[in-house]
């Protein structure tokens, strides 16, 4: 079962980001170098969970392996990578995980799934709306392996908490509508 977000992305993102694709491409990098970077540090927050570890391990060997495609797409445009200008969409929702153990764990990946369905509904955007037929592939590809991510994170979830899982990703989803409508539309994954 895929995470339900409670709104849409809006046309104008959509339209920021195919105007302004290098940009998005520069920040999808960072967005694949820091989901990769958060799948090792929920196993080395959590290296006792059970089946925790080795699905965080796989999935941070494929979100390096998406990170070393967008790079090569960087390469062949001539753009470079370049400083991360930080993410105020995973910040703000990063913000929101609570600190005793079993609660953050279940927040940490509550928060990873929302994000994953955030970024497999504009990657699935970009692939509708792309002129490219090779980046339209690759992009219907990265999406669904973000869908992929996302049902492992809220599988893990309620392995963790399935008395509470439900009703804390509900609320999470309100939060995660409420930074949507109101962070500036910018040509960047989040």
């Amino acid at each position: 079962m895929a995470v339900k977000l409670l709104c849409d992305t809006s046309a104008e993102w959509v339209e920021q980001a195919v105007e302004h694709f290098d940009q998005v491409l520069v920040d999808h990098a960072h967005c694949e170098k820091k989901a990769a970077a958060q799948a090792l540090s929920l196993l080395s927050a959590f290296p006792g969970e059970p089946g925790l570890a080795r699905a965080m391990a796989r999935l941070a060997r494929e979100e390096a392996g998406h990170l070393f495609q967008v790079l090569a797409l960087l390469e062949k445009r001539g753009l470079c990578l370049g400083a991360d200008g930080g993410d105020p969409y995973a910040q703000a929702l990063q913000s929101q995980v609570r600190q005793p153990a079993r609660e953050r764990l279940l927040d940490r990946l509550l928060v990873s799934a929302l994000i994953e369905a955030r970024s497999e509904e504009r990657l699935s955007l970009l692939a509708a709306r792309l002129r490219d037929p090779a980046l339209r592939d690759f992009y219907a590809r990265l999406a669904q392996a973000e869908k992929g991510h996302g049902e492992l994170f809220l599988e893990l979830a309620r392995k963790t908490a399935p008395q509470s899982c439900d009703s804390r990703l509900a609320e999470l989803a309100r939060i995660e509508a409420k930074l949507i409508r109101s962070l500036p539309v910018r040509p960047r994954i989040h």
